[in-house]
Parts: structure tokens; sequence; C-alpha cells
């Protein structure tokens, strides 16, 4: 492409993780499963939480709505990358990378908010119980989630409208599997970097802002829980923080591996490999994290499966 407006950009080449054709073929059979398995898992969650009325908690409606984000999360990329992989042709047109990039974008940066308001959360239940219940009501419940989607969706529309308005140049074959707006951003010409200090700017906001809350959450119920007299408090209060910790770790350790390394640039491949953990892998297991120990999701699976209709 020569060094034109945006405007003029038709379509993208999208590289893939390999060009040998049985390795595509592999990978699109165990994508498939592993999309499968997403889907099934984080529906079982949001439905056990509205069948169950045990568990219309504000933990559990924060979880469903990380549910429902992982669930959107996975068919915004697999499906478009299965049909990639299933025809070997990697082609995809300007307006659809923009919106799957949008849609990623906006997703990701929820996702960030929506975990900084469940660590909010269990601080305020672990660290003030007797006022926890009034406080966490479900207009503050709804408050909360509703500032978590607009903020993803805000900020996210910053950074994607400085890569999608600014004009391109070099070829179209992006050495990727979707549309991710730092691998695209690669092929903007130089005279557009001047929006460069905007999107890092943003995305240190989006990353280091929730972080950053969530560590302060979990220093305070930790002194809070080293206050406790009972060892069985302790391990009780600390067993409904334990899911949700897993899960920050895991997925600020893959962004942070991903993004905030030195000499990113020069390991593309790697990047796209640690790119299947949080685009195919941790929505997979996040369910299972939440599920695996969690008393509350055992039982209301034994109450759905003692009724009648089962």
């Amino acid at each position: 492409m020569r060094a034109e407006n945006l405007t003029f950009v038709t379509e993208f080449i999208l590289m893939g993780l390999s060009s040998h054709r049985k390795t595509q073929i592999l990978l699109s059979v165990v994508f498939f499963l592993m999309y499968s398995a997403t889907i099934a898992g984080n529906l079982l969650i949001i439905l056990l939480v509205w069948a169950d009325p045990c568990l219309h908690t504000p933990m559990y409606f924060f979880l469903t709505h990380l549910s429902g984000l992982e669930i959107c999360f996975v068919t915004t990329t697999v499906p478009q990358m299965l049909v990639h992989l299933m025809t070997g042709n990697g082609a995809i047109s300007f307006t659809r990378c923009a919106a799957q990039m949008y849609a990623l974008t906006c997703l990701g940066c929820t996702e960030c908010f929506i975990l900084t308001a469940m660590a909010y959360d269990r601080c305020l239940a672990i660290c003030s119980p007797l006022v926890y219940a009034a406080v966490m009501s479900r207009k503050r419940q709804w408050q909360l989630i509703s500032a978590s989607w607009a903020s993803g969706f805000l900020l996210a529309s910053v950074n994607v409208t400085c890569t999608i308005s600014a004009p391109f140049c070099g070829s179209n074959r992006i050495n990727h599997f979707f549309c991710e707006q730092a691998a695209v951003f690669k092929y903007t010409c130089k005279e557009a970097h001047y929006v460069e200090p905007i999107i890092l700017f943003v995305s240190t906001l989006v990353l280091v802002g929730p972080f950053s809350v969530i560590l302060t959450s979990y220093g305070c119920i930790l002194y809070s829980v080293f206050q406790m007299p009972s060892r069985v408090g302790r391990r009780k209060a600390l067993s409904t923080c334990t899911s949700h910790l897993v899960v920050v770790i895991l997925f600020y350790s893959i962004l942070i591996f991903t993004y905030m390394r030195p000499g990113a640039d020069a390991v593309i491949d790697r990047d796209k490999q640690t790119a299947v953990l949080y685009i195919v892998v941790t929505p997979l297991i996040n369910p299972i994290i939440y599920s695996l120990r969690n008393k509350e999701i055992h039982r209301a699976v034994g109450k759905v499966l003692r009724r009648p209709g089962f």
C-alpha cells in the first residue's frame, strides 16, 4: 500500500498462526473445541446464578457480567480465526478489521474495570462486613458495572480512533491472526505516530489505574485478615478471594508479558503465541477457576440436577 489516507485501504491479510495446511486444520479443530467449551462454561455460570436465589449476591452479579464479557470476547475473534484456518485465506476487509479491533479493545478495557469492581466488592465484604449489605446495594452494583462498561468503551474508542484514522504505509500483510490494535498500528506511516503518546497514555491509564486499585484493595484485605483472631475466620475470608486473585494474576501477567516487556517488536511470533493465551485459553479457564473449589457453585449445580426435568 502507498502512504495514503486510511479511507483508501480496502483489506488486510492476516498471516495467521501457521502457513502449513495440516497445522491449520489441526488448530481449527482444537480452537473449535476450546471455543465450544468456553461458551458452555461461561453460559453455565450465568444460568446457575440466574436460577439459584442463593447466588443473587454482589460477587456473583459481577461474575455473570465477567462471564458474559468472556463469551463476547471469544466470539469476536475465534469464529473469524476458524474461518481463516479452514479456508487458508486470511483476508479481512478494513471495515471488519476495524470493528474487530474496536470490539476487542472495548471488551479488554471493560474486563480491567470489572475485575477492579470485584476487588472492591471483596474488600468491602471483608474489611467492612457490618455495612457491606447497605453499601453494596443493588443500585450500587449497577452503578459499578455501568461505570465499568462505559469507561471501557469510552477509553477504547480513543485508542481505536487514533489507530484507524492514521494513514498506512507499506504492505497490508499483518503478522497476526486477528486485528490487534498494536499489530495494526505498526503499519501506520511515521507521520501518524504523533498519536502514539495518546495511545500510550490511555493504555497506561487502563492498565495501571485499575491494577493499582486492585493492589490497594488486596492490601486492605490482607491487613484485615491478619487482624482476625480466628484461624477459621481467616481461612474463610481468604477463600472468598482466591478465585478472583488467581484470575487477576493470570490476566495481568499475560498483559504485562505481552505489552510491557523490552524488545517486544522483535518477537512477533512469540506475541502471537501469547495472544492465544488471552484470546482463547483465559476465557476457557476462568469459569473453571471460579467453580473448581466454589462450594456455592457446586451446591447450585446439585440443586439444578435434582430438579424433576433432570
